[in-house]
């Protein structure tokens, strides 16, 4: 296996409307940031990978627009995923794995304004028997949360909690959109709140990937992927237990999260009883630094809100300010896709 690493991120400010802006507008400041930080020119990226949703744009192949951010020429190694960025991630980081590339550009972006995302969000279910009676995304987290109340694992304080947390530690980062003191407000999926539930927003984020040497020589402080994996729970919500989360266990066992503890965890847990969830499955405690950027309760841009908890670990390892982390995304209802990666500096390494 070979030794890769993020070596830079960039991301936007988060923002409600972005009516003035395209994709592309949205994405190029991003871009220029992320390949400014290690001095690289877009001919000089191995290969380019992305993640978006046509049914945020509305438009079949809307991620070839997005390319003119990256530039048409000369031309580049490139691939898509219909997904948040954090799995075109995993597809660079096979790609360097094979040898193919050296160094890869991430991105992935959201405009979630211009439709109704509750809608949207149920062209994910299944297609026979879900799907057609659309159940939106926060009724089924409602479901979930209601189980784990019913299971004992936590309560409408408990959550408001969570939500207040999160987004009183996001007064500290300048991209998140929702920030201080948020009320609970009023249901609006019984047990869920406003405050549960994530803001709705634009945005977009990039990363840079490295091998070896090459990234000893872009970043002072490289952040290692130590281990990756991501794993699927079954397609029917009738099925599975929605107070835990095999496949975000299984997903970070085969990463090495439970090798030796981790200092800080970025979570990507859109509701305040997704948190609960994970904490449980990834067994995180109260030693565990949980979303120190606010997480994706202050910013949730649908398909870079994955790739920005990979980002935001991997910043802090650049900084200094941990050794150690642990980075997850999810996709899907009530957590059915779960990504999780483990973060190292240099120093965790030797």
């Amino acid at each position: 296996m070979r030794d890769v690493a993020i070596v830079a991120f960039a991301q936007s400010a988060h923002r409600r409307r972005t009516d003035e802006l395209s994709e592309v507008d949205l994405l190029m400041p991003v871009l220029h940031e992320v390949l400014g930080a290690t001095g690289l020119k877009a001919n000089e990226i191995g290969f380019t990978c992305s993640g978006s949703a046509d049914y945020l744009a509305g438009r079949a192949f809307s991620f070839t627009m997005a390319l003119d951010g990256v530039g048409a020429h000369p031309p580049i190694s490139e691939s898509h995923v219909e997904m948040d960025g954090a799995w075109a991630l995993y597809e660079a980081w096979v790609k360097i794995q094979t040898g193919e590339a050296d160094t890869a550009l991430v991105y992935s972006y959201g405009k979630s304004s211009p439709g109704r995302v509750r809608d949207v969000l149920t062209r994910q279910l299944d297609p026979y028997y879900l799907a057609p009676l659309w159940p939106d995304s926060v009724a089924l987290a409602a479901l979930q949360a209601q189980a784990l109340i019913d299971a004992g694992d936590t309560d409408e304080g408990a959550l408001a909690e969570i939500g207040a947390r999160n987004r009183t530690v996001a007064v500290d980062n300048p991209y998140a959109q929702l920030t201080g003191d948020v009320p609970a407000g009023d249901h609006l999926v019984h047990p869920l709140r406003t405050g549960d539930c994530p803001p709705i927003g634009d945005g977009a984020a990039a990363v840079v990937l490295a091998a070896g040497d090459t990234a000893r020589a872009l970043c002072e402080r490289p952040a290692w992927i130590r281990g990756i994996d991501h794993r699927i729970e079954a397609h029917s919500l009738g099925v599975r237990d929605l107070t835990d989360s095999p496949s975000a266990r299984l997903a970070a066992e085969h990463a090495g999260a439970f090798q030796r503890p981790v200092d800080t965890a970025e979570l990507h847990a859109p509701f305040t009883s997704q948190e609960v969830v994970l904490r449980k499955a990834l067994g995180l405690g109260d030693e565990v630094r949980v979303n120190p950027s606010g997480g994706a309760l202050a910013a949730n841009p649908i398909m870079a809100a994955g790739l920005i908890r990979l980002g935001e670990a991997a910043a802090r390892i650049h900084r200094g300010e941990s050794d150690r982390a642990l980075a997850h995304a999810t996709s899907g209802p009530c957590l059915q896709q779960n990504l999780v990666a483990v973060l190292e500096g240099e120093s965790a390494h030797e």
